[in-house]
């Protein structure tokens, strides 16, 4: 189980009795996932304001997708306080805070239609639906629909059906796709996974603007590399094997020593302008 490093404490973790939570749009307070005798996501303390983007790095089972899965209201805590938009999970209707959070994730990805034309892929979220049958969309919704996809660099492929996409195009379709609420919250799981380098360049730009804009959501971004991390994210969030290894600014945070423990092994970090990238040590 990993630790809270000194970090985590100068940025002020404290029980929820003690923080309004009506600022924040993710407060969790000795929050864990448990099943059976495994623990998924183990006493974790984390708070996201409005203005901040956040990256959750660990590698594979160090509780991210679950992190993700709380934060997204898609599953409730074993242990501890979980607040999501100023509302308490589990005394409050989630069919009602889930519009108000967007979603992109690789489950999502495979439940769409691959005949589904992909201006309404990203239409149909504002209807709550995957997949479009008989609904009647307005014009304003097909209009800020092909905003957003030109927002990403997509919209000349606003009538092609998904199935045709690249991968890269798919993400971007997501993401446009998990903005169309106009969500207070954005959560991206692995955006670039599967991407080669180009398409991964390309969403890390993208990303990167969209970070910038002060009038976007709070982001929360997962991955697994720190060459993913677009510039503009200001937080990053570190676990291990269910626990938190550190957190807090990405500049003091994201550090050789914490990158070495939070994938045990020695790893070597290198800073390029706003970019990062990392290896193993040389023996």
């Amino acid at each position: 189980m990993g630790h809270v490093t000194d970090h985590g404490a100068r940025q002020g973790t404290v029980q929820s009795s003690e923080v309004d939570v009506t600022d924040l749009v993710v407060h969790m307070a000795g929050v864990a996932v448990r099943r059976g005798r495994t623990t998924l996501v183990g006493d974790v303390d984390w708070s996201v304001e409005l203005d901040e983007r956040w990256v959750v790095l660990g590698p594979n089972g160090a509780g991210k997708t679950t992190l993700l899965r709380l934060a997204s209201a898609e599953l409730h805590p074993t242990k501890g306080k979980l607040h999501l938009l100023g509302e308490r999970i589990g005394k409050t209707d989630v069919r009602e805070l889930k519009p108000r959070i967007g979603l992109c994730s690789a489950a999502l990805n495979g439940r769409v239609p691959a005949d589904e034309k992909v201006v309404d892929v990203v239409v149909s979220a504002g209807y709550a639906v995957l997949g479009r049958w008989r609904e009647d969309y307005d014009v304003v919704d097909t209009t800020r629909a092909k905003e957003l996809l030109g927002t990403l660099g997509i919209e000349h492929l606003a009538d092609r059906t998904y199935g045709t996409l690249s991968e890269g195009e798919r993400k971007r379709t997501l993401i446009a796709r998990a903005l169309m609420t106009d969500p207070e919250m954005l959560l991206l799981d692995e955006p670039a996974a599967g991407l080669d380098l180009g398409g991964r360049e390309d969403l890390v730009a993208r990303l990167s603007e969209l970070a910038m804009d002060p009038d976007a959501p709070a982001m929360v971004l997962v991955t697994h590399h720190v060459e993913e991390i677009p510039p503009g994210f200001t937080h990053v969030l570190m676990l291990r094997e269910g626990g938190v290894v550190a957190q807090g600014l990405l500049d003091d945070v994201l550090t050789e020593e914490n990158l070495s423990t939070t994938f045990a092994q020695p790893l070597e970090l290198q800073r390029s302008g706003d970019r990062y990238f990392a290896r193993r040590k040389a023996v």
